[in-house]
């Protein structure tokens, strides 16, 4: 309710107001960047609290497991571990999450910041909050085994996300795989707010990762998150344990397709051409 009446009456920026509906503006928000003090009240839920939460609650439930059976469990640790190193590239790489469509789509309202300070702490650690009293049981080279495969596709998905910085920092100047990059130079338009119009440029990569399909780096990000789930060993505690990767596999293919709405309303034609050097949204040949 604080953030709904500050965005109506005192909003820290111009992307702000009501949507017209009272429902809807404590759902989905009346301010995109509300700040309070300074402070930016949507990256310091987003990121600063959930995210952080997360990556120490791994730790927190191997050490109470730990504690509690007298022994090392394979699987929990090794899930932790992995769930740690994908957020230290998640702060590393905290920028591109500041141009994702929960930032600068999504206003700060009920929705979003609910799903931070509860959602994200009780589903995306269940798996391994189950652990702490339902060991996994696996035996070492099983749960290497598993952390290998999952932790390619952290390292995959960073790869693919630095692949995509340089090609913007270099404004398509570089290399990609050996190869000059294939993209479409792209313009939209921003309308002001005093009526005016401003054209602006967008370069958008057909090349590398960015050339098998239009968000393939879901496939790494969903790679890892399923052998959370395999990690904790559902075949003896159950599918409960595979919730987390259920939710985001949905949570991605939703998300993709916002992108692609957002994007073609954004780019018009430009959007049409890089869709038929890309035609798939995620799986090549299948989605």
């Amino acid at each position: 309710f604080f953030l709904m009446y500050k965005g109506l009456h005192f909003p820290s920026t111009a992307d702000s107001g009501t949507t017209g509906s009272l429902f809807k503006d404590f759902t989905w928000g009346t301010e995109l960047y509300p700040r309070v003090f300074g402070v930016d009240i949507k990256r310091f839920i987003n990121c600063r609290f959930s995210m952080t939460f997360w990556m120490l609650a791994g730790v927190s439930y191997t050490y109470k497991s730990y504690q509690t059976h007298n022994e090392l469990d394979y699987g929990l640790f090794l899930a932790a571990l992995s769930q740690f190193l994908y957020l230290v590239k998640f702060f590393e790489w905290e920028i591109g999450y500041m141009r994702s469509i929960d930032i600068i789509v999504d206003r700060a309202g009920w929705e979003i910041q609910w799903g931070c300070l509860c959602w994200v702490p009780a589903v995306y650690t269940l798996h391994s909050r189950f652990l702490v009293q339902y060991p996994s049981g696996l035996k070492m080279w099983q749960a290497i085994l598993i952390f290998v495969i999952g932790f390619s596709g952290v390292l995959l998905n960073y790869w693919a996300d630095v692949q995509r910085k340089n090609f913007r920092e270099s404004e398509g100047k570089g290399l990609i795989w050996g190869k000059p990059p294939v993209y479409v130079s792209a313009k939209y338009t921003i309308y002001n707010k005093d009526g005016t119009e401003t054209t602006r440029g967008s370069l958008l990569l057909a090349s590398g990762f960015w050339g098998i399909a239009r968000h393939f780096h879901y496939v790494f990000e969903l790679t890892a998150a399923w052998s959370w789930g395999i990690l904790s060993n559902p075949f003896q505690n159950g599918a409960l344990v595979l919730f987390y990767p259920f939710f985001l596999t949905i949570l991605l293919a939703e998300r993709a397709k916002r992108d692609e709405r957002k994007c073609q309303k954004k780019y018009g034609k430009y959007y049409d051409d890089y869709s038929r050097k890309v035609p798939y949204l995620i799986v090549p040949g299948i989605y």
